[in-house]
This record gives structure tokens, sequence and C-alpha cells, in this order.
């Protein structure tokens, strides 16, 4: 009985055997008589390892590396060596686990680790620890497929160690090695992966070097948009410490900027000892505008101050043709539409209001105009038009629109608003303050004549409300963001009054909030607050005046991107009863934390807007236009928030369809997709006029400076649509102007050089408009159109303009064209595509970028925006000596023997086999 067993076991095995067989003699026919010999010489490999002789063993190992380290395959397939090696795999890792510490150990362990590479199940890191245990060194001899294989293994046993409390020293020093073999490569990306993976992101400082850093500096500068605070920050210190190692001072400025540290700004204009370099830096800190560094030379210091500015945009104006005065009538054309309004209508204050507005944004900086400049009598003959005497405050911004034409041009400008002040009423009076601080923004002079002009009317008790605010937001937009203390002592009195009307307290606390734009300062949050708390007592559930949204705003101003440095103040705002409580609450909250992309608050305003609130819903409004404001800046934040911005139109209340369209223009200033005009054009037709008229405004900020003429159509059909609505006519002039702001060369987006920096006091602007525009009955429509002013300090000219060290004019060859991320792509890609080349000075929009189209001069920054100032490149002789005369008569003889040779060959054809042409 045991023998037929025997033989039935037998007999089992042998039928397994024959299966067996069967399928490898199927195998073996597809594979060549070369594979199955590496086949069978591997086994055999597999099988020496084994050996008792040590000598044996280490020559198979030797042998098994050889063949490994030379296999070469497609990117899409396992090497040879690795398939035919698998099903011995587990078998040397059984002896490698029984094998003595012995050399031999050591190299079995490095080819587990390979094979582990393909092998090993999915989480096991089985490389990792193969590679652990055997020799240190020689990663280049597996190449770079079991290098980056490594490193992420390294990232998971990272992970678990630090959670378990182990040691990672033996880590370390595997990173050390991948490191420098990653950056030999040319895989910084991968390097700087694995170094932030282990915490150990400073390391990469000791292998930049001239031929890398642009690389490894430009992947961490990518990589901080997407991580969170404060590690953003930690990266882009690291990227500052790589532009210093290199002396990029422009660079490392451009960084410390990023970062909001006007210490480390402050650093690298000191550590900087090429004249030509500074001047550079100089005009990269005039353009923030909220950096007060200072210098003791001259010229800097002219620099520092934007002087340049208003000269170089009017010769830009001339270059390109535009210098004429352009009237209201010109950008209405109101002869290509069938205009349903009646003549009074078009002679009405209101309209005429409108007209100042649009003439205004339209000639704004190129100093004449044709309603204002001219004498003195049509001047005030016209200004009187925009106010009856029911709506006095219309001469406000009617006197107000001379200091946007002479923008910038502080000399000339302020000696043509004093004769302002020559009419003695209040409205104009208090236009004329405004107007001198609207010809002084983003313009610093030593002299500082705007202070003198207004600091009086702003102390005088007995002047009116209106002339005080009228110098209270003068003196806010000609020294936002210097963080003057003599403006601190200025206007402290008046916002620590608990008698003080409601409208002067609020301006004072905006234009406070300008002066000391992201500054933290408490002192200034504390006299805001108390004077909060004096006028809105336990009762007083809803906001009843208009201005005091400002106060809100000024406060949150003072925070603006200082994220946890609000925490204390929006603990002291519960103290602030009902709706302006929350208003307030949400403001500082959404302004601490603009631009950062943080998803914990996108998602708590989103909570917010969540709620079906029927009264007291202000605060909602603020919310949306805070979910825009924190994913500003970030494109696939501003993507994914437009969505939610179209599930709010769908299913949120009233309140909030309204905000809706601000928020959506607030996400693409002077970037008019094509996708978003769609959108506010169907919104501009509403039922609700609310809703409407945000759209129709945000076509203007949408458009702004850009002149696109499909905006420019709709906003023509859509004067007709409301030609009986005078209000929301109204609205439809305002957006022309904004729409041709500049007569197309200017742009009010806050986010510039390549779109990594924002402008602080260009943000504050914006927000103090959009704040307005939340309520356009009681704001725009109502007594304060005037705040619509407050977009002077965004306004910038979309130029770039190259200059020589002597900073004059150098006009060069430069291609313009739509912006590519290059970010980690091997090589050298080009950064721009569908380019045009010009001749600077040129006009760039939100996503173009600029590079020269030539060598001869050399830009001393890599950014090429506003001014730029160019050496000439020494090399560039040598290669122009390429294309000498000599060189060029020899290759006209190479072309004429070319030439020669195929006319002997047309001859040797025959006449039906030749093709003619005219």
């Amino acid at each position: 009985m045991a023998q037929d067993n025997a033989g039935g076991g037998a007999e089992g095995k042998a039928k397994e055997e024959k299966k067996k067989t069967k399928a490898e003699i199927k195998k073996e026919e597809e594979m060549s008589p070369e594979d199955i010999e590496l086949r069978d010489r591997l086994a055999l490999l597999a099988e020496r390892v084994k050996d008792v002789d040590a000598a044996v063993a280490k020559a198979s190992l030797d042998a098994m590396k050889e063949e490994i380290r030379a296999a070469t395959s497609s990117m899409t397939s396992v090497p040879k060596p690795l398939k035919f090696l698998r099903p011995h795999y587990q078998g040397l890792k059984d002896f490698f686990s029984s094998m003595m510490d012995s050399e031999n150990k050591t190299l079995l362990a490095d080819v587990l680790s390979v094979l582990g590479m393909t092998m090993a199940g999915s989480g096991t890191r089985e490389s990792l620890k193969y590679k652990l245990s055997g020799a240190k060194g020689g990663l280049d001899v597996w190449g770079f497929e079991y290098v980056k294989n490594l490193a992420g293994e390294i990232g998971l046993e990272w992970t678990h160690r630090k959670t378990t409390d182990q040691s990672t020293d033996d880590l370390k020093e595997l990173v050390e090695e991948i490191v420098p073999f990653n950056i030999k490569h040319g895989s910084e990306p991968e390097a700087c992966d694995l170094l932030m993976e282990v915490d150990l992101l400073p390391r990469v400082l000791e292998h930049v070097a001239e031929n890398n850093y642009s690389r490894i500096a430009l992947y961490l500068t990518s990589c901080a948009s997407y991580v969170p605070e404060p590690e953003d920050s930690m990266i882009y210190n690291v990227v500052f410490q790589i532009y210093k190692k290199v002396n990029r001072f422009p660079e490392a400025l451009r960084i410390a900027i990023r970062l909001n540290d006007a210490q480390l700004a402050e650093e690298v204009l000191s550590s900087c000892e090429d004249e030509d370099i500074k001047k550079q830096l100089a005009f990269m800190v005039a353009r923030h505008g909220a950096l007060n560094l200072t210098s003791e030379d001259e010229a800097l210091t002219e620099i520092l101050g934007n002087t340049h500015l208003s000269g170089h945009f009017l010769s830009l104006a001339r270059d390109l043709d535009v210098f004429e005065a352009k009237t209201p009538e010109e950008i209405y054309k109101s002869h290509l539409t069938e205009t349903r309004t009646s003549m009074e209508n078009l002679q009405s204050a209101r309209a005429n209001l409108a007209s100042s507005f649009v003439n205004a944004f339209v000639n704004a900086g190129f100093g004449n105009d044709k309603l204002l400049t001219g004498d003195s009598k049509a001047l005030s003959t016209w200004i009187y038009k925009c106010g009856s005497q029911d709506s006095a405050h219309g001469k406000m911004s009617a006197a107000a629109s001379l200091g946007m034409i002479l923008m910038w041009d502080v000399d000339s400008g302020l000696n043509q608003v004093v004769r302002l002040t020559e009419i003695n009423e209040d409205y104009i009076q208090a236009g004329a303050s405004l107007a001198s601080g609207i010809v002084s923004a983003n313009v610093r002079s030593e002299c500082d004549p705007v202070h003198a002009l207004l600091s009086d009317k702003v102390e005088d008790k007995k002047l009116s409300t209106i002339q005080r605010v009228g110098a209270v937001l003068g003196l806010g937009l000609a020294y936002a963001g210097t963080q003057k203390e003599d403006i601190l002592d200025l206007l402290t009195p008046i916002i620590a009054d608990p008698e003080i009307d409601i409208d002067l307290f609020s301006m004072a606390s905006l234009a406070l909030g300008f002066v000391f734009v992201g500054s933290k300062k408490a002192d200034i949050a504390e006299n805001i607050i108390q004077g909060l708390l004096d006028r809105y007592s336990d009762d007083q559930k809803v906001v009843k005046d208009a201005a005091s949204r400002f106060a809100c705003l000024g406060l949150g101003l003072i925070f603006l991107g200082q994220q946890e440095a609000a925490d204390v103040t929006m603990e002291a705002l519960k103290a602030v009863p009902g709706q302006i409580g929350q208003y307030c609450s949400l403001t500082v909250e959404t302004c601490a934390y603009a631009g950062s992309g943080n998803v914990m608050k996108v998602q708590k305003m989103l909570g917010i807007c969540a709620e079906h609130l029927e009264e007291n819903n202000s605060h909602q409004a603020v919310a949306a236009i805070g979910i825009a404001l924190v994913a500003m800046g970030e494109e696939m934040g501003a993507e994914m928030t437009s969505r939610s911005f179209e599930h709010m139109l769908q299913y949120g209340e009233v309140n909030l369809r309204r905000v809706v369209p601000l928020a959506v223009g607030f996400l693409h200033m002077s970037n008019p997709k094509p996708t978003v005009i769609d959108m506010l054009s169907k919104l501009s037709h509403d039922g609700d006029s609310e809703v409407a008229q945000g759209a129709i405004i945000s076509l203007g900020f949408v458009g702004s400076g850009t002149n696109n003429s499909r905006i420019a159509l709709l906003l023509r059909q859509l004067s007709t649509y409301y030609g009986k609505d005078s209000n929301t006519l109204f609205v439809v002039r305002i957006a022309q102007g904004l729409l041709h702001m500049g007569k197309g060369l200017m742009t009010i987006s806050p986010q510039y050089s390549d779109r990594l920096l924002t402008s602080p006091t260009a943000l504050a602007g914006i927000l103090a408009v959009m704040h307005s525009c939340m309520d356009f009955k009681n704001v725009i429509l109502g007594k304060y159109h005037y705040m619509l002013y407050m977009i002077s300090i965004a306004m910038q000219p979309r130029m770039l303009v190259t200059v020589d060290e002597q900073l004059k004019p150098l006009p060069v060859s430069v291609r313009v064209g739509q912006a590519v991320d290059v970010v980690g792509q091997a090589g050298k890609p080009k950064s721009i595509t569908g380019f045009a080349t010009h001749t600077t000075p040129v006009l760039l929009a939100y996503e173009q970028r600029a590079e020269l189209a030539t060598d001869q001069y050399l830009p001393l920054t890599s950014v090429l925006e506003g001014f730029v100032i160019l050496k000439e490149n020494p090399d560039w002789k040598a290669d122009a000596e390429k294309s000498s005369p000599s060189k060029k008569a020899e290759a006209m003889e190479i072309h004429d023997d070319h030439l020669k040779k195929m006319a002997l060959k047309m001859a040797n054809v025959r006449p039906d086999q030749r093709m003619y042409g005219k």
C-alpha cells in the first residue's frame, strides 16, 4: 500500500514537472537564443552566490553585478537581468539573512537593493533596507532610475522613523550621497524634493553654483506656492540665500519683497557694491511701494521716490502716438449705438459727473485733457456743471478728477491743483485736497509738499467735515505705504475723538490703513476698535452709516498679509457688538491672509457664505470678497474659487449674488479672459439691478487699461440697454472709463514681477473700491462716489522701459509673448511662446513676458518689467566678428557655387520633366 502511495506521489510529481516543462517550453519558444543563454547564466550565478567557497561566491556576485549594470532597455520595460533574476530573489534574500558579516554580504546587499527596485512588494522599502546594509557610495553604478526609487523610499522611511522617534542618521548619510548625484546629472528638482522630504533643504546651498542656481531657485520658488505657512517662508529664505551666494542681488531682492521683510531688503541694498545694480534695486523698491528704504545717494533717492515715472510714461505715450487728449464722447462712441437717452438726461449733473470720471481715467497721467486743464474759467464752469444744489458732492469728484489727469507729475501738477483752492466752496476745496493726494500717488518727494498743503486743513476744526475728509484722504493717497509718523500724529487725534463725525472717523481710519498698510501697528488698531465701540452700542445690530465699512477696512489694511499677527486684534473685535463687529472681524481676517492661498480660511469663508440669512447679512459680502482675496495670486486656487462662485450664483441669497461679480473681477484685474467676460456679460443683464451693476463695473476692472475691444462693444450695447436707467448708465460710463484707463497704457493688477510679487498699496486701493461697490446705492451712487479715486494708488504703467547706466532711454529689440512655465524642464527651454519682436518701450499684458532679442546688452535683472537697466555685453563683439565681411563673402561664394550646380543639374533634365512657373 505504501508502495502504491509512493508510486502515486512520484507519478503526480512527474505530471507537475511535465506541466512546468510545457510552460517553460512555450516561453522558451518566444525567447531568443541570446535571452535563453542570459537566463541560464544568471540562474547559474544565483546558485554560485551560495557557494561555500568565498572566492567563487565573490566572482559570481561581481559577474551578476556587471550583468545588471550593463543591461540596457527602453524606458517602458524592465531590464532583462532583473526579469530573469525574479525567481531567485526570495532565495537570495533567505541566503542573505543567514550570512555572517563579510565583503560578500555587502556585495549581495547592493545586488538585492537593485533587485528590490522591481521585485519588492509595495511599501516594503526593501531596496532602501538592503542599500543601508551595502557598500557606501557607488550610486552612479546603478543609474538614475535606481537613485530615484531610493529617494522615494527614503521619504517614506523618514516619515515612519519621525513618528516612532527612531534615529535618522543613516538616512542623512544616504541623502548626502544622492543629492550631489542628482545635481551633477541635471536633476535639481529631484534633489530639492528629497531635501524637503527629510527637512534638510538648507543643505542645497552647499551644491549651488553658477551653472545650476537658476534651476534650483526657480523650482523652489514654484514649490513655495504649494507649501503651507510657515514652511513656505523657510523655502523662500533658502532661495534668498542661493541668490545671495551667487551675487544675484535683484533676484534676492524679489524674494525679500515676497517675504515682506524690510530687513532682508535693506541687507541686499547694503551688501551690493555695484552702483548700476543698486539703481536697478531702487527701481524695484519704488515699484513695490511699501518698503521704506532710504539712501544718501541723490540719484538713488530720486529713483526710490519714483520721480522718473511721469517722464518715461509720457515718452511711451509719444512713441505709441496716443499723447493727444481724448474726450468722453470719443470713448462712448454714441454714434455707433441707438441712443435712448433724452437730451435732458445728457445734460444732467449725473451725466456730467460720469464724464468727469471717464475723462479722469482715460487721460490719467497725461497732464492734459479737453475739459479741465484749459483756463481757470473753463475749469470752474465744468465743475459747477457736475453738481447741483441737491448733489453738491458731485463738485468734489469733478475737482478731484484734475488730480488724476496730472498724476505722478508732482512739481507742475500741484501748481495746477492750487487753482482749485481759489474757488471758495467746501466741496471744491475738498476735491482740491483729494486731487493733491492723487497727483502724488506712488511718487515720493523730499519736500513733502502734500503734507505742507493739507496738514493745517486736517487739524482745523473750524472747517467743514467734507473739507477735512478730502484732506485726510489726500494724505492717505499721497503717503500710502510710507509708514510716515507725521501722518500718524496728524490723524490719531481724529480717530481717538469720540465726538468726531462718523464720515471723518472712517476716512481717517482708511487713510491710516493706506499709510501703514501691513505694518501691524497695534496702537492704530486699538484706536480704531475703540472708535467703533464708542459709536456702536449694544442695541445697534445694523450698520446704519455707509462710511463705517471704511473704518473696518482701514483696520484690516494694518494687518494686510500678516496672517497670525492679526489674531490679537480679532479677539479684541469680539467686544464690538452686532453686525459691525462681524463685518470688521471678517475684514481683518481676510486681509491678514490675503494672497496666502490658505485652504482653511477659504473653507471658513465658504461656510459663512452658505448660511441663509435674510437680515444682518452684510458680513457675508466680505466673506465672498475674502475668498477671492485669499485665493488670489495662485492660478489653481483662482480656478477653484471661480467654480465656487458659480455655485453661489445658483444657490446663494440675493446679497451674495450681488458680490459674486465683484469677486470675479477682483480675481482677474486687468486680465480679460474670454470665459470671465462671458460670465460677467450674462450677469450684466440680471433682473436684480445691483447684480447687474456689479457685473458691469467688474467688466471695467477685468479690462482696465487694456482697451479690450470685446468689452468695449459689450459696454456700448449696455449703454443703450440701460439708456433710461440713470444709475446703471452711470456705472456703465465708469466701466468704460476704467476699460480705456490711460488710453490702454495702464494696469491696476496688484501682481507684478512675473506675478510673483503683490504690491500692498495697490491691493489696498483696490480693496477700498471693492468695499465701496458692495453698497452701490449709498456709496458709488450716493455721496461717496469719490471713493472710486482710491484706485489711483493701484494704477501703474504696464510698460517695459530699457535705460542705460546713466538712466537715459536705450531702445533695444525685445520679444514679447505668452509666458511659459519652464520650472523643472530639462535644458534651456524657451520661456515665451507666440512672441512678436518690438523695440522698447513696449507694453506688457497680464500673462505676457519679455526677453531681449539679441545678446548685445545684458539686463541687470532677470524679469523684464518696468524699468530695466542694460549693460553692454563684453562678449558680443566677439560674436559680431563671426559674421565679418570676409566670412560673408565666403558664404556668398558657397551660395553661388550651389546655384551653378543646380543650373547644371536642370540643364541635364529633359524639357518635358521640367516644372515651369511665372
